[in-house]
């Protein structure tokens, strides 16, 4: 927990201020918790993980549930209207911004996107569904993907198109 901490506040420029971080550390502590094996010991962590989620939630508006599997140096760069899933998966060093929602394309049907390193989704993007975004991805401000996203490409609009990225 405290190694992906570190990474996550490196990430964060070593800014104490930075709200995303903040959501990320209360996030790691949910994910700890899970680790201790004793039912009496474990259930103050749960309450004490539960009442900073919900302040993490209503406060800063970023939603992520300690099901969520998070890789190391995860940025959230602007808060506001942060959704991500439960089941969703994010590898390291990828950038969110405000608005943006990484979940379920339906209620009825499970499967949230699986995101690769070093990806980089803009203000507004919704990842929906069960989908792989590979390594090394830009997904444009306010796109609306539904699809695979293969590695080292760009997408846009909605719904969004995929594009070989220059350069």
């Amino acid at each position: 927990m405290f190694d992906n901490i570190r990474r996550d506040w490196r990430a964060h420029d070593c800014n104490w201020t930075r709200h995303g971080f903040w959501a990320l550390v209360i996030y790691r502590f949910g994910r700890w918790r899970y680790g201790i094996s004793s039912r009496p010991l474990r259930v103050p962590f749960s309450f004490a993980y539960k009442v900073l989620k919900f302040g993490a939630d209503s406060l800063l508006g970023i939603e992520i549930p300690c099901e969520a599997v998070i890789g190391k140096g995860f940025t959230i760069e602007h808060t506001g209207a942060i959704v991500i899933s439960g089941d969703a998966v994010f590898g390291d060093d990828c950038v969110i911004r405000q608005g943006v929602t990484v979940g379920l394309r339906n209620r009825n049907r499970r499967g949230s996107p699986r995101v690769g390193n070093r990806v980089d989704i803009g203000a507004g993007a919704k990842l929906l569904g069960d989908i792989t975004i590979g390594d090394d991805v830009a997904i444009g401000a306010n796109a609306v993907v539904l699809c695979d996203v293969p590695s080292g490409s760009i997408a846009v609009g909605v719904p969004a198109v995929v594009k070989a990225r220059r350069g």
